[in-house]
């Protein structure tokens, strides 16, 4: 079962059933371990941060450092060694074996503690700091359990913690607590109060503890796991409340957690929140298939209020586990790192947890290669073993044997990067499983670039088998990608098999503006009439190729081509145009139209032409041009309008030339519309017409209900009342009448509110201008004693200095003021001194 580099092979149950990730990965601690178990076997083991020391049944103590090698022996006993004990900082070691031989001593020192008991000394555990000198403690378990301390006098005082209860099987030392397990349950013991605070008895009474021993592991200072049989339990050592205290020690134990698992406990180990267990799992058990029966398992569980969940489980191949048993086993642990040593009689494997470059090397073995290359992604700055791009292309070759073939083009943007090597490599195997049009569209195409070449042979393959995808390539690659003149010929050979292929076509003209001969490629586009000729033009300044196809341009976009035209005048000029439109009258009518609406004066050498233009082709445009145009001859349009019968443009030109009579008789003779004459008559305002237009209308009784109904505010109604002839019927004359009336009334009432109107203004104009002339006028002028003349208008002047009052003897008026009017406000106020 095992690799040929000694890796330990595992299987994992949540990886074959649900292919979810395995937590942890293992390997064998081989080195100088390989060597010493070949002749020996492990009994015990404990870890420290710096080395390993590893018990043997043969007595012997070896320290190694964390790759299994030797570093130091020491020949302790004959017999199997039970335990190992490390302080802290790594100094000094406790050892205890299987004949009562117990020993203490420093690493760098052999001072230190040596006794031999008449019994077997199964644990031993020295204080955490016994370095320091205060703190010279330790604990040894055979049939009782014994703390040492050394006094002031440098010797070893004894003191018995607990006895009675059959031997005890395993102790663990943290901070203040010592924790112990015997055939009856589990003690915890405060050294700095010297009390016992618990006692937490065991459940599977029925179990032997020297074949199902148990398990004990410290989380924290005050959080001990302990497990035992099949049984999980996880105690916190708490404060007691003072109050409550009596004669109970000063702390408590308190189980949060309490539960069974499937398979007997050989070892505990936290593991952040959640804890890693190593089960035996008995030979008769109906929880595995039988390949997996006896090897023991490693899992890492979250526990919970009420029992626990399986985060993963792994069965462990070692060595010779068909003869192990549940008390073979250990599972030790490197708080440092998150290392775990299962150790057993003739192997020792490292567990540890999976770190990035493990995560990849498992989403490769899945073939998930997109999720492997983006997580070397994120983690690119602390991957060891792995190289991104090698990930990539992995991942590439896997998607191109599925024949996933435009996913693997696109990884190819993201995996070759700027190695323009691979690009190329990449290139030339798709063209040889006939995929270039796959990998076309994300060749790079900015800065870094392929070989001309490359391109070329994409634009080749294209051009024999895609013509809308060559289209879309020269549209989209820059034209200084590869070699215009070879695709232009390479083009035109196709265009000889088909030579009005339009697309090929719009391409050629595209290739030629790339290569800037745009008259070739304007050529093209009138050709085909294609919406960009327009946008060719301006953008190269073009005018000058288009004089001449002037008459193309409109008849393939008229409006488009006029504005053009009219917006480049200083390019291509009016004069030019219509010689160019001269035979196209429709054409030349819709420029001129154009111009003219843009400006009435700009064309008015061209008006004369227009008007036979708007005739024929646009003949409602006819009279807002007469209407609007200074520069048109009239006698001209009247010609034309009167040979077309054009009555309404007529009317006008009658009436602009003052021959008005004549416009109203064509109203009302040729129209007979009475609304139209009615309406002309007002714009002309002129008696004589709405004579004519009564003298017409007067045997007419549709005629003269119009002018009843409009008349009445231009020509008193009496007239045309008066000159109808007795007895004619007249359409709705009662309710012309009724009208005509009732305008008259509006009429007065608008006259007599105006006068009310007016009559009020001028009174309060009146009262405003008294109230002013009634107030006083303060006169300063104290220098001499003059008369003082002071008018209502506020001027002032000496007496002596106004002229004579004239005609009117005591009326005076302002010189100032009167020289712009005369009326009230003008009288005198004298005043002496």
């Amino acid at each position: 079962y095992l690799l040929a580099h000694e890796q330990l092979r595992f299987i994992s149950e949540d990886e074959e059933d649900t292919e979810e990730e395995p937590k942890l990965k293992y390997e064998r601690l081989t080195n100088g371990v390989t060597e010493i178990l070949q002749k020996d076997a492990a009994s015990c083991m404990t870890v420290h941060d710096k080395f390993l020391a590893l018990g043997t049944h043969f007595g012997k103590v070896y320290l190694l450092d964390i790759q299994g090698n030797v570093t130091q022996k020491f020949e302790i006993s004959s017999v199997k060694i039970n335990q190992i004990s490390l302080d802290e900082s790594g100094d000094h070691v406790g050892i205890c074996s299987e004949d009562g031989k117990v020993q203490v001593f420093g690493l760098y020192t052999r001072e230190g503690f040596h006794e031999n008991f008449d019994c077997p000394i199964k644990v031993v555990a020295l204080h955490p700091q016994f370095s320091k000198s205060n703190n010279k403690q330790f604990v040894t378990g055979g049939n009782k359990l014994l703390l040492y301390e050394r006094n002031w006098l440098n010797r070893w005082k004894t003191s018995v913690l607990h006895e009675g209860e059959g031997n005890i099987t395993n102790v663990k030392w943290t901070a203040n607590l010592i924790a112990w397990a015997n055939n009856v349950g589990v003690k915890i013991y405060d050294i700095c109060s010297k009390q016992r605070i618990t006692n937490v008895l065991r459940d599977n009474a029925s179990l032997r503890p020297d074949m199902y021993p148990c398990s004990l592991c410290w989380k924290d200072n005050t959080t001990l796991i302990i497990g035992w049989g099949s049984s999980v339990k996880i105690c916190v050592v708490k404060e007691r409340d003072p109050t409550q205290m009596r004669d109970l020690p000063s702390r408590y134990v308190e189980i949060v957690s309490a539960f069974e698992t499937e398979f007997f406990i050989s070892g505990l180990a936290p593991l952040a929140d959640q804890l890693v267990t190593l089960y035996y799992v008995k030979e008769n058990s109906e929880h595995v298939e039988e390949e997996f029966r006896t090897r023991p398992r490693l899992d890492i569980i979250q526990p919970l209020a009420e029992g626990c969940e399986e985060i993963s489980s792994d069965a462990l191949t070692v060595r010779n586990f068909q003869e192990n048993q549940c008390r073979d086993y250990r599972l030790e642990h490197s708080e440092g790192e998150s290392l775990f040593y299962i150790v057993s009689p003739k192997d020792i494997v490292v567990a540890k947890e999976r770190d990035q470059d493990d995560h990849i090397d498992w989403l490769l073995e899945k073939k998930k290669y997109e999720e492997a290359l983006m997580a070397a992604e994120i983690s690119f700055k602390n991957i060891k073993r792995h190289d991104v791009q090698k990930i990539g292309m992995a991942f590439i070759n896997h998607l191109v044997e599925r024949g996933d073939y435009d996913a693997a083009a696109r990884k190819c943007q993201k995996v070759l990067g700027k190695n323009m090597d691979l690009w190329e490599n990449e290139v030339y195997r798709f063209k040889t499983i006939g995929q270039l049009k796959a990998i076309s569209q994300y060749l790079p195409r900015g800065d870094l670039r392929l070989r001309p070449a490359i391109y070329e042979m994409i634009l080749h393959e294209f051009l024999k088998t895609d013509y809308e995808g060559f289209a879309t390539l020269i549209r989209e690659w820059p034209g200084e990608l590869y070699n215009n003149m070879a695709i232009v010929q390479a083009v035109n050979e196709h265009l000889k098999k088909d030579p009005t292929n339009s697309m090929l076509l719009t391409t050629l003209a595209e290739l030629y503006t790339y290569d800037q001969r745009y008259d070739r490629a304007l050529e093209i586009y009138l050709k085909l009439r294609h919406k960009d000729v327009y946008q060719l033009i301006h953008k190269h300044n073009l005018f000058s190729s288009i004089k001449d196809k002037i008459v193309l341009l409109m008849d393939f976009d008229k409006e488009k081509a006029v504005d053009m035209l009219l917006d480049n005048e200083d390019k291509i000029s009016m004069d030019k145009v219509v010689e160019e439109l001269k035979d196209r009258s429709e054409l030349l009518h819709v420029y001129l139209h154009k111009l003219f609406k843009r400006d009435h004066h700009k064309g008015q050498k061209y008006h004369e032409r227009q008007i036979s233009l708007y005739a024929e082709f646009d003949r409602p445009n006819l009279l807002p041009f007469l209407r609007e145009s200074m520069h048109c001859p009239l006698e001209k349009a009247l010609e034309i309008c009167q040979q077309r019968h054009f009555v309404e443009e007529t009317v006008f030109l009658l009436s602009r030339m003052g021959n008005c009579r004549r416009a109203l008789q064509m109203i009302m003779e040729e129209l007979a519309d009475v609304d139209k004459a009615i309406e002309f008559a007002k714009e002309q305002d002129d008696r004589e017409l709405w004579e004519d237009l009564i003298s017409y209308s007067i045997d007419k009784p549709p005629f003269i209900t119009g002018l009843l109904n409009n008349i009445g505010t231009h020509v008193d109604p009496i007239l045309l009342i008066h000159r109808i002839k007795e007895g004619m019927e007249i359409p709705n004359l009662r309710d012309s009448l009724v009208k005509i009336l009732q305008d008259y009334n509006l009429q007065i009432l608008l006259r007599e509110g105006c006068k009310k109107i007016l009559v009020a203004d001028s009174l309060s104009l009146l009262q405003r201008m008294h109230r002013t002339q009634k107030r006083g006028v303060r006169v300063d002028d104290t220098a001499q004693a003059f008369g003082v003349v002071v008018f209502h208008c506020r001027h002032m002047f000496h007496k002596e200095c106004l002229p004579s009052p004239g005609n009117l003897p005591g009326i005076q008026y302002c010189n100032i003021c009167s020289a712009k009017r005369r009326g009230p406000g003008s009288g005198i106020l004298e005043m002496k001194k």
